[in-house]
This record gives structure tokens, C-alpha cells and sequence, in this order.
């Protein structure tokens, strides 16, 4: 087994989480991390990218690629370098705080941790084979998956640099670390949509309500209908899920109230889209039976591409699954606990746009994802980095 140091760990979670990058602001982190590879022997180039329909966002990401002496698979390495914002609560540095086997800070777990562990073991490897394998790697260190939109990654499928994948690699943080699973493997996740209902009401003095139709009563009538819609249920993934996000309103000083829009969030699993969707919110609205019009409303987006997160699954018996499982039996000496995301990342896109090239998520253990005082163990990311290198091994040699 491959074994990665402790101290070379720390040393370079301590530096990347030491630089501020909220989404839209990951200048520093990508010069940082371009500069590594190439003092590490990694030959690495900046990837610029442009949004303009939506966010006017110039972005950037990382690309590492290795080329081996012939042909054989294509591995995709994927991890992202932004961070949510900054939360309040926080009581240990959340620019980096080493306590024994939990390092502290904003992105440790979510994800620089894994991040950590793919540079390390593509630096390892490069060390150790240089160009003596069959097939290629594309390491892709990206911006904006914290965002609205999953630019970076976007960007480089878009761009063709992943075409001819065979199978990829994602170190997202394990959603069981809080229960205390590890080692999990993904292999797939739910998707979901952005959308909203807009209520057309009928204005009013506020004295005689009953002369307007209060659209913002009238949302909330739907709402209340929306929490008995029956999603689709899959085998892995579980149940399709509605989360309102909020009702927004314009609060005349006394007025019926003669807009409304409430703002949703789907979760979905195969077989539901914007169709079926469309579809069980027409049946809930006029099961409401409320009196303003409406419509609705799926969030614009800056591509077909980033329509929405299409969800994934990937076959537990699939060549590569056995492959990576192996190597996970081999150097955690326990079976992974197989596992599926409830949520969305940029894995969905991997997942769903790469004609079908299985991808895998396994990254740290730790805890307080998107919250204060978030950590990542130390000795997740040394065993993530062991994995990832005999995976390239078993996969490319």
C-alpha cells in the first residue's frame, strides 16, 4: 500500500484552506494550486471560461493531464476549490485549525480535503511511473460548484476536454460521515430543479380583503397542498423531495397583496423531470382551489447543460465498481459501505453527461459541511489518497 504522510497532508490543507475562495472569488486558490503541480511535477495550465448570459462570471479552474505511452482508459479526477460563504458561529479558525486528527476550517471537508488527497496521489504517481502506463488521467480542480450553476465543471465538458471518459473519480466528503461510516462509496445521486409558482392576485384596500384576491393567501393554500404531493420512489436513491425555499411578496402599507411567487427546490431521481413535475404541481394548485392565476416557473439557466442535475446511479456490478471497491478493501482492510447522495453536485453532470462513464464519489470523513466549525480527519484524507493511487494502478498499469 501506498502510504502518504501525515505532515504532507497538513501542510497542504493548511494552505489551501489558509486562502479565502467563496464562490466567484477563486483567483488566489487556482494560482496557488497551478503553482504546486508544477513545483510538484504535475504539468498543470489555468482554464479560463466565460458566462455571459446569466452571471457575467469569468471563471477559472486547474487542469492536470497525464498521458500514459499508449492507449488504455481515461480517469477523470474531480474536485472543486471553492467554499461556501463565511457563517457566523464559528469558535476555531476558519482559516485553518489543526486539533490532532481534525483540521479545522471553511472548505476542510467541503472539499480541499479531497482535493488533497487527488494532488497527492497524482504527484505520487507521476513519481512513480511517470509516463509508463496505458491510457490518460485529466485531473480537473474547479471553481463555482458551491455556486449556482456548477460553472467550472460545466466549462470543461463543454469545452471537450473529458470526451472518451471512462470512469471518474469525485472526493466529495462522505454524507455519512456524521454517523461515523467510513469508508462510503457513492455511486449515484439525486437531482433536482430551481423553479418557482407566480400567483396573480387582485389588489385591495386592506380594510375590505374581500374585495381583492390575496395572492400571497393563495400561496400559501399551495404550499400547503405541495407537502402531500406522492414523489417518485427509486430503489437506490429513495424518494423524489420538495423543499420551499420561501414566499416572496410585495408588502404594500395596506393593500391586498396582489402577487406572490413561491420559490422551490426539487430533488428527483429517474423518471421525474420538468414535465412530470409540471405536471403534480398543476394537480396540487388546483386542488388548492384558489382564485389567483399563476404559472410556473423553472430558474433560467446559462446553457442546456446546466438545465438542471439530472440524477445517477452507477451498477454495483460494473467492472469498474469491483475495481475501485478492491482498492478500498485494500487499503482501509474493511468492506466500503455502499451509499448514495441525497442532494446534487457537480457529480451530476459527471454522472449524466459523459454518455454514460461511470462516476464514483469518495472523499474524507468529518463533519458541519456548510456550517461553523466544519473539519475534516486527517487520517481520512491519507487513506483517500492511498485509494485513489492504487485505483490508478489497478486501472492504468
Amino acid at each position: 500500500m501506498k502510504y502518504f504522510e501525515r505532515q504532507d497532508v497538513i501542510e497542504l490543507l493548511s494552505k489551501l484552506v489558509g486562502i479565502r475562495s467563496p464562490y466567484f472569488e477563486e483567483e488566489e486558490i487556482m494560482a496557488f494550486t497551478k503553482n504546486w503541480c508544477m513545483e510538484n511535477g504535475l504539468n498543470a495550465r489555468i482554464m479560463h471560461y466565460h458566462e455571459k448570459k446569466i452571471t457575467n462570471f469569468k471563471g477559472q479552474n486547474v487542469l492536470v493531464e497525464l498521458k500514459g505511452q499508449g492507449p488504455g482508459p481515461k480517469l477523470c479526477l474531480n474536485g472543486h476549490l471553492d467554499t461556501v460563504k463565511l457563517c457566523a458561529g464559528w469558535t476555531k479558525n476558519p482559516l485553518g485549525e489543526l486539533d490532532d486528527d481534525r483540521f479545522y476550517g471553511v472548505g476542510s471537508l467541503d472539499m480541499k480535503g479531497g482535493v488533497v488527497a487527488e494532488l497527492l496521489a497524482l504527484k505520487a504517481f507521476r513519481e512513480d511511473f511517470g509516463d509508463r502506463f496505458k491510457g490518460e488521467i485529466i485531473a480537473s480542480f474547479v471553481s463555482d460548484e458551491e455556486g449556482p450553476f456548477g460553472l467550472g465543471t460545466d466549462a470543461v465538458i463543454e469545452a471537450g476536454l473529458l470526451k472518451g471518459t471512462s470512469v471518474s473519480l469525485c472526493t466529495e466528503p462522505n454524507p455519512l460521515s456524521g454517523e461515523g461510516e467510513f469508508p462510503a462509496l457513492i455511486l449515484g445521486a439525486k437531482g433536482g430543479y430551481g423553479l418557482g409558482i407566480e400567483l396573480f392576485g387582485k389588489s385591495a384596500h386592506a380594510s375590505k380583503p374581500e374585495t381583492g384576491i390575496n395572492a400571497v393567501v393563495d400561496a400559501a393554500a399551495v404550499v400547503d397542498r405541495i407537502k402531500h404531493i406522492k414523489c417518485l420512489q427509486d430503489p437506490l436513491l429513495g424518494s423524489g423531495v420538495y423543499c420551499v425555499l420561501g414566499i416572496e411578496s410585495e408588502i404594500g402599507a395596506c393593500s391586498v397583496p396582489d402577487f406572490a411567487k413561491i420559490q422551490l427546490f426539487r430533488h428527483t431521481v429517474p423518471g421525474e423531470d420538468k414535465k412530470t413535475i409540471s405536471a403534480e404541481l398543476k394537480k396540487a394548485i388546483e386542488e388548492a382551489d384558489i382564485r389567483s392565476e399563476w404559472k410556473i416557473v423553472f430558474r433560467d439557466t446559462p446553457s442546456e447543460g446546466t438545465d438542471g442535475f439530472m440524477p445517477y446511479t452507477v451498477d454495483e456490478k460494473h467492472p469498474y465498481t469491483k475495481m475501485l471497491l478492491g482498492s478500498i478493501k485494500a487499503v482501509c482492510n474493511k468492506d466500503a459501505v455502499i451509499s448514495y447522495y441525497l442532494s446534487i453536485g457537480d457529480f451530476n453532470y459527471l454522472g449524466s453527461r459523459l454518455d454514460g462513464a461511470p462516476v464514483f464519489v469518495f472523499g474524507p470523513r468529518g463533519e458541519n459541511i456548510h456550517g461553523s466549525d466544519e473539519y475534516v480527519y486527517i487520517s481520512s484524507i491519507q487513506l483517500i489518497a492511498s485509494v485513489i493511487y492504487d485505483f490508478m494502478t489497478r486501472l492504468l498499469l
